[in-house]
C-alpha cells in the first residue's frame, strides 16, 4: 500500500509530506483548491507523462517520492527481482522533472527507464477517475480479474505452459518441413554418391597400394632388367656375395690373432648376411614380377576410376572409404529428421488433446463465473445510481486452435440506460458512470487479486443523497481488501473514510500555494459540516456531520 507521499515544487505545491494509512482515505476541499495535485504527483511517481509546466514557477525542478509497503505483494517482488532492483519490504518510487522538461526516474534509489517505472506503477496503483487511464479498461486486466474472481489464475498459467510447449514444437516442425525439399535433394545426391562408392568395391589395402602397383606394372620390363643385373652381380661365382664371404672369413681368422679386429669382422659378416637376404628378396621379387600388358591396363583403368572418385569428393584415394562412411552417416541423420517430424507430430497431437481438456475445463468455469459476476455487478450498478444499467462479462470464442489464455476472449460490456446497446467498457462516455461501474466491479471482485491501492477520483459525480451513501458504503467495503483513496465532493462519501485529508489553497507573495493536512476528529466534523452547509458552519451542520460519521462506523 501507499504509505508516504513527498512533493517538492510541483505546480502550486511548494512542499508536502503526507502519510497514508490502510483502509479508506478521503480527500476533500473546496472547488479549485487543488485536489487534483495529489493525482498529478502520484502520476509522476508512477511514470506517467511529465512536462516543464509542472515545475513550480521560479524553481529549477520538481520532485515526487512515493513509498509503498510491498511485503506481501508477490507480483511486485517478482517484477523488482526481474529488473535487479533491491527491496526490503518497501518500494520507493522517485521522479524528478526539471524546468527544461527533462525527467529522471528512480526505484529504490536506482536510476531506471521510464518504462520500468510505469511497469511497477501499474502493479501498485489503479486509478479510477474521469479521463484517467485505468487498468480495468485493458482486455488482459479484464481476463485476469475474471480468472481471479473464478479462482482460475493457476489453471490459466498451467494452460499457458502447455501452449508455449505446443508453439515450440510447431515452430520446430515448420522449420523442418521448410527444409524438406532441400533435404530431399541432398538425400538424392548422397544416395547417388554412396551408390558410386559402393559399386567401386573399395578395399583399404588396395587403395593403399594401387598407385605403386600400377607404377610397377607399367615399368615391369625395365625393373626386370635392372633387378636381374643387380642380382647377377650379387650372386655370380666371383660376385659381391662370394667376395664378402671370403673377406669375412679372412678377417675372422685375423681376429683370432688380434681381438681388436673382432667387431670389424662382425660388421663384415653382417654385411654378407644382409647381402644374402637381398639376394633372396630380389629373387622372390623377380618371380612375382611379370610383364603383362593386360594387368597394366586393368590397373590403369582401376586407378583412373579411383582418381575420379577422389576428385569428386576432394580427397585422397586412400580416404575414399572414410568418405563413404561419412556419407552413410549423413543419410542416416537425414532419415532421422523424417522420424523426428513424426515424433514431433505425435507430441503435438498429445499436447493438443491435453490443451483441449484443460481449456474446456477453464471455459466451463469462466462461463459460470462470468454469469455470476455479470448479475452481481448489474445489481451493484442499480444501487450506485445507475437504474436500467447492466453489465455483461462477455466471452466471445476465439478461432479454433491452441491459444494462450484459453479459447475465449474476455470483454466487459455495459449499457448505462434501459434500451441502449451494450458497449465495451472503454467506450462508456461519462467519467462518473465509468467510475461507478469500476467501483461496482471492484467491490464484487474484491476477493480477487488486484493492485494493492485503488484511487477513485470524484466517483460521486452526478449522484447525491441515498445513492451517495451507498457509494461510501461500497468504498468502505472495498477497503477491507485494498487501500482506498477517494477524492470526493460529497459528505456522505467522505464520512466513511478511516483517514480524512483536506486540501487548501492560499495566496502568498510567491503566488498560489496548496497544502494538504490530515484532519483530527473535530476538524473532520467541521469539514463535513462545511460540505453540507457551505462557508458558514452552523451547529446543526456540525451535529449532522457528527451523526453521519457515527453512522458510517
Amino acid at each position: 500500500m501507499l504509505s508516504q507521499l513527498s512533493v517538492k515544487n510541483l505546480a502550486v505545491v511548494e512542499k508536502l509530506d503526507l502519510s497514508f494509512t490502510s483502509g479508506m482515505s478521503t480527500v476533500t476541499g473546496e472547488t479549485g483548491a487543488g485536489k487534483s495535485i495529489l493525482l498529478q504527483a502520484l502520476n509522476l511517481a508512477l511514470g506517467h507523462r511529465s512536462d516543464s509546466t509542472l515545475v513550480r514557477h521560479g524553481k529549477d525542478k520538481a520532485e515526487v517520492s512515493a513509498v509503498f509497503e510491498v511485503e506481501n505483494q508477490q507480483k511486485i517482488h517478482d517484477y523488482l527481482k526481474q529488473h535487479s532492483l533491491d527491496e526490503d519490504g518497501e518500494c520507493v518510487l522517485r521522479r524528478i522533472v526539471t524546468s527544461d522538461g527533462r525527467s529522471k526516474a528512480f526505484i529504490n534509489g536506482t536510476s531506471v527507464p521510464l518504462s520500468v517505472l510505469r511497469g511497477v506503477g501499474e502493479l501498485l496503483i489503479d486509478m479510477h477517475g474521469q479521463n484517467e487511464h485505468q487498468l480495468l479498461l485493458r482486455p488482459d486486466q479484464q481476463r485476469d480479474l475474471l480468472d481471479a474472481y473464478a479462482q482460475n489464475s493457476t489453471a490459466c498459467v498451467a494452460l499457458n505452459v502447455i501452449v508455449a510447449e505446443y508453439n515450440t514444437i510447431c515452430n520446430t516442425i515448420d522449420e523442418l518441413n521448410n527444409n524438406q525439399d532441400l533435404k530431399q535433394q541432398q538425400q538424392e545426391l548422397l544416395h547417388h554418391q554412396l551408390d558410386e562408392l559402393e559399386a567401386a568395391a573399395l578395399i583399404q589395402e588396395d587403395l593403399d597400394t594401387i598407385e605403386n602397383d600400377f607404377k610397377a606394372s607399367a615399368n615391369a620390363a625395365s625393373l626386370i632388367e635392372q633387378t636381374s643385373t643387380i642380382l647377377s652381380q650379387l650372386e655370380e661365382e666371383n660376385g659381391v656375395n662370394t667376395q664378402l664371404m671370403a673377406l669375412s672369413y679372412s678377417l675372422s681368422q685375423a681376429a683370432n690373432t688380434d681381438e681388436k679386429l673382432a667387431p670389424i669382422a662382425e660388421l663384415l659378416t653382417s654385411a654378407q648376411v644382409q647381402t644374402q637376404e637381398s639376394i633372396y628378396e630380389l629373387t622372390r621379387y623377380l618371380s612375382a614380377l611379370s610383364f603383362d600388358e593386360e594387368t597394366t591396363k586393368n590397373l590403369e583403368e582401376r586407378l583412373s576410376e579411383l582418381h575420379n572418385l577422389a576428385r569428386k569428393h576432394s580427397c585422397q584415394i586412400t580416404e575414399l572409404i572414410e568418405v563413404k562412411n561419412k556419407i552413410s552417416t549423413e543419410l542416416d541423420v537425414i532419415g532421422d529428421v523424417g522420424a523426428s517430424i513424426n515424433d514431433l507430430e505425435e507430441q503435438k497431437a498429445a499436447l493438443t488433446k491435453h490443451y483441449n481438456e484443460k481449456s474446456d475445463a477453464l471455459s466451463k468455469v469462466r462461463t459460470e463465473k462470468a454469469k455470476r459476476l455479470s448479475h452481481l455487478v448489474t445489481e451493484a450498478m442499480q444501487v450506485l445510481g445507475m437504474p436500467g444499467s447492466a453489465f455483461i462479462a462477455d466471452l466471445p470464442k476465439k478461432a479454433e486452435g491452441v491459444h494462450y489464455n484459453g479459447n475465449e476472449n474476455i470483454n466487459f460490456l455495459v449499457k448505462t440506460n434501459m434500451g441502449s446497446d451494450f458497449k465495451a467498457l472503454k467506450k462508456v462516455a461519462s467519467g462518473g458512470e465509468l467510475s461507478r461501474i469500476s467501483l461496482a466491479i471492484s467491490v464484487i471482485s474484491s476477493d480477487s487479486e488486484y493492485t494493492p491501492t485503488l484511487i477513485f477520483d470524484e466517483v460521486d459525480v452526478g449522484i447525491s443523497g441515498a445513492v451517495a451513501e451507498v457509494v461510501g458504503q461500497k468504498l468502505k467495503q472495498l477497503s477491507n481488501n485494498y487501500q482506498i483513496l477517494c477524492i470526493t465532493h460529497l459528505a456522505q462519501v467522505a464520512a466513511f473514510g478511516h483517514q480524512h485529508l483536506r486540501v487548501h489553497k492560499s495566496q502568498t507573495d510567491d503566488g498560489a500555494q496548496t497544502t494538504v493536512m490530515q484532519l483530527s476528529n473535530d476538524e473532520r466534523i467541521d469539514e463535513i459540516a462545511r460540505i453540507l452547509g457551505g462557508a458558514i458552519i452552523t451547529d446543526n451542520a456540525r451535529n449532522a456531520a457528527a451523526e453521519m460519521i457515527k453512522l458510517s462506523l
